[in-house]
């Protein structure tokens, strides 16, 4: 099966660079639901503003549904410091470590933008004697805004103010060795792959053997994203991403299939159905227990939802971090995507 990368990698570039931390996503969903549009997938929107495609299956009794989401780290100003910098309350899990020297994007209530870097406090070796190994929290981090500000009024009149969101610059590279590196590979590299599986069935006038729904969550990073399930959905497979590193066995050039994540254990049988196919079509994979993890699926079962669940996902190196994944782990999640909604 040929996969058209080339697709995947455009699209992801584009959304990767549209900023959308969890709560302020509305510009990157307005894109997801155009390319709904482009590749002719019906769609429907949610209140809350996610957007799911539907591909009608051979069986429209049951149905399954698909999910990656779109929303990332950031942050909000908590504070705005007597000097006119920020205080920032994150949204999401990361450490402040890996955002240390990067731009930040502070967009006010009127959706005017300005840049800043975050820094410690201390930032400076020639002025601070704990610059080198001060820790990096919430209360020692801060922004420095691109303009001239040097108190709280300056700031206030620059129109920012409490509550703003920061979105995070995520420096996305592919290397000429199928490498992509970047922040926010989680989760928008599975939002561009499940993209890339709804072109194929398109042009290759394919039917899913069940009617599929490829649900784009908005609020996943901070727990609450997959809010709306149809009532004939038998399977749910988030399509998340695989966590390189450690003790764990997910590997960036193949997708990795979890066995379980920190809330709960995925249903066995699909897990045996989805190693089958793995090893019939000669799909690159590995099996994967997560540590600190959780996903949109499990967080269906935690809402009583009377589903089968799985996740898979390429592997990528130090997720919540600058990210690093490579094309064959994409290809692979997509060709097994693929193979799963066609088989019976």
């Amino acid at each position: 099966m040929e996969v058209n990368t080339d697709y995947t990698l455009g699209f992801l570039e584009e959304i990767i660079n549209i900023k959308s931390p969890s709560g302020d996503t509305k510009e990157v969903m307005d894109r997801i639901r155009e390319e709904f549009q482009s590749l002719g997938v019906d769609f429907k929107k949610t209140k809350k503003g996610a957007s799911y495609g539907i591909l009608e299956g051979e069986n429209t009794d049951e149905s399954i549904l698909l999910t990656a989401h779109v929303d990332t780290l950031g942050a909000v100003v908590k504070e705005i410091k007597s000097n006119g910098r920020l205080r920032m309350a994150p949204i999401g899990g990361f450490s402040w470590g890996a955002m240390e020297g990067e731009t930040a994007y502070i967009k006010n209530i009127e959706d005017k933008v300005y840049t800043g870097t975050i820094l410690p406090d201390e930032a400076s070796v020639h002025i601070f004697d704990n610059a080198k190994d001060s820790k990096k929290t919430p209360e020692t981090m801060e922004v420095r805004i691109d303009e001239e500000t040097s108190s709280e009024e300056e700031t206030r009149a620059l129109g920012i103010e409490v509550g703003d969101f920061i979105a995070f610059e995520p420096r996305f590279k592919v290397l000429d060795n199928g490498y992509i590196k970047s922040r926010f590979l989680d989760d928008k590299s599975c939002v561009a792959s499940m993209f890339t599986i709804m072109k194929h069935f398109k042009e290759n006038n394919l039917k899913p053997k069940y009617t599929t729904y490829f649900y784009i969550a908005d609020y996943e990073e901070i727990g609450h994203g997959l809010y709306f399930i149809p009532d004939n959905i038998k399977e749910i497979i988030a399509v998340d991403i695989g966590t390189v590193g450690g003790s764990q066995r997910s590997d960036e050039k193949q997708v990795t299939i979890f066995a379980k994540d920190s809330v709960t254990p995925y249903d066995l049988e699909l897990k045996k159905k989805l190693v089958n196919i793995c090893k019939e079509k000669e799909i690159p994979y590995r099996i994967d227990v997560a540590h600190r993890y959780g996903s949109d699926a499990s967080v269906a079962l935690t809402q009583g939802n009377d589903v089968r669940i799985g996740c898979i996902g390429p592997g990528v190196d130090a997720t919540h971090h600058y990210e690093r994944t490579h094309k064959e782990g994409l290809e692979s999640t997509i060709k097994l995507v693929i193979e799963y909604l066609l088989a019976d």
